[in-house]
């Protein structure tokens, strides 16, 4: 009787074991990272490595030009080249369930990608990141013009705080074609994604006076996505990386809120 007793016991050991780990497998998720406009995929190395250390399978993305393809920059890359590279790497990749995250401009390209490929997507993440609506273009979110300014020379965004002899990583001017070029964002299958928007918001501002005034947080509520916010500026993700990385993890299980038929239009 008591050997029986102990076959017993190490059998529910093992099952709830078997259990145990086969439920941690299905938590293991493919993340596709886009960074934002001057920015490379390195600037997501370490928030990627809490992923990966987590268990995930990641993809830290660089659009052409950009970052250590700085090699191939030209103001002819427009944002649909930004989206092809993306979209790319899904299909050449053979990614499926793929959880979709934008930084910043990442959010016009993600947006083209979710257009493109929804059926391998399984959510998205805006991070403190533009929402354009179908046709909108970078420019369209500041008045309709393109980028002026010193700033912007010779048909590229400058990078002036990156000085002559400052060694890799760093920022590299950025195509202003891709700010004038509008987006595709009307598959009805893309717009059924589950999407979460975060807002980074710094110490000095709060959540209720940032949603008055960001024009991307407004279209992602009149969309029924998830609001998440995250305590940090524009670039929390290089300040607190276990702490965004954590943050998306936790978006995933997000799910949309039922809109209004007048509202979706």
């Amino acid at each position: 009787m008591k050997l029986n007793s102990i076959r017993l016991t190490a059998l529910l050991f093992a099952t709830v074991l078997l259990g145990a780990l086969t439920a941690h497998a299905v938590d293991k998720l493919t993340f596709v990272v886009v960074h934002g406009a001057t920015a490379g995929g390195w600037e997501w190395k370490k928030a990627g490595g809490f992923l990966t250390a987590d268990g995930h399978t990641v993809y830290r993305a660089t659009l052409t030009g950009l970052g250590e393809r700085m090699h191939l920059n030209s103001p002819d890359i427009d944002l649909q080249t930004h989206i092809n590279d993306v979209v790319n790497l899904i299909l050449f990749e053979d990614l499926h369930d793929v959880v979709l995250t934008g930084h910043s401009y990442g959010g016009m390209v993600i947006t083209g990608v979710m257009d493109r490929v929804p059926d391998r997507i399984k959510h998205v993440v805006f991070l403190d990141a533009a929402v354009p609506d179908d046709g909108m273009a970078v420019r369209d979110m500041f008045g309709g013009q393109s980028p002026q300014g010193p700033n912007f020379a010779d048909g590229f965004m400058l990078v002036p705080w990156v000085k002559p002899g400052d060694k890799p990583p760093h920022s590299v001017k950025h195509s202003i074609k891709t700010f004038n070029q509008p987006v595709s964002y009307k598959n009805p299958a893309a717009l059924a994604l589950p999407v979460t928007y975060v807002a980074f918001v710094p110490k000095y501002e709060s959540g209720e006076e940032r949603a008055k005034t960001d024009k991307s947080w407004q279209r992602a509520v009149a969309r029924g996505w998830t609001i998440r916010t995250f305590p940090g500026h524009h670039v929390a993700h290089q300040e607190d990386p276990r702490g965004v990385a954590t943050l998306i993890e936790q978006s995933v299980n997000d799910v949309n809120k039922p809109i209004a038929t007048s509202a979706a239009k």
